[in-house]
């Protein structure tokens, strides 16, 4: 079985040390859905929900997420995040987000993509809940991530 990183010798969580690792060029992908009624799609669509615009907030609130990981899940390194894009969009069954954070450093940006994600649809979900009382946050996952040395 493998070792829990963030768990030491004693069986305490404590941040890994990431000092003794090479920079790299990092990408990671992350997407999640939600499941709308088809009125609360078609009042999206003719932007018509009363709290605004509601695929463009939920991006907003995604990039300014994934800039915040580190705040909100304890054992997260403080990233220098080089690119966030969050995409939400309709689909026939509700919104469809995804992710991307681009970063160089010593450890990943899986987590940024997730919590991003996580609260572009939670935003989602904020400005429509006043109309549709059956949404269904899911399908949360990390699509890919990446690693590249840096060429010198």
């Amino acid at each position: 079985m493998k070792k829990l990183s963030h768990v030491n010798e004693q069986g305490k969580a404590e941040m890994v040390d990431v000092g003794h690792k090479p920079d790299q060029q990092r990408e990671a992908l992350a997407k999640g859905t939600i499941s709308l009624s088809a009125e609360t799609r078609e009042l999206i669509a003719k932007n018509l929900i009363k709290k605004g615009d509601v695929l463009t907030l939920a991006e907003v609130a995604g990039i300014q997420a994934a800039k915040q990981t580190a705040n909100l899940i304890p054992l997260c390194h403080t990233l220098l995040l080089n690119k966030v894009k969050v995409e939400a969009s309709l689909t026939e069954n509700g919104v469809v987000v995804s992710c991307t954070v681009k970063s160089q450093g010593k450890t990943g940006v899986e987590m940024e993509a997730l919590t991003g994600v996580s609260v572009a649809l939670l935003t989602v979900y904020d400005m429509c809940k006043a109309v549709d009382k059956k949404m269904v946050i899911g399908q949360i996952h990390l699509v890919k991530k990446t690693k590249k040395d840096i060429e010198q």
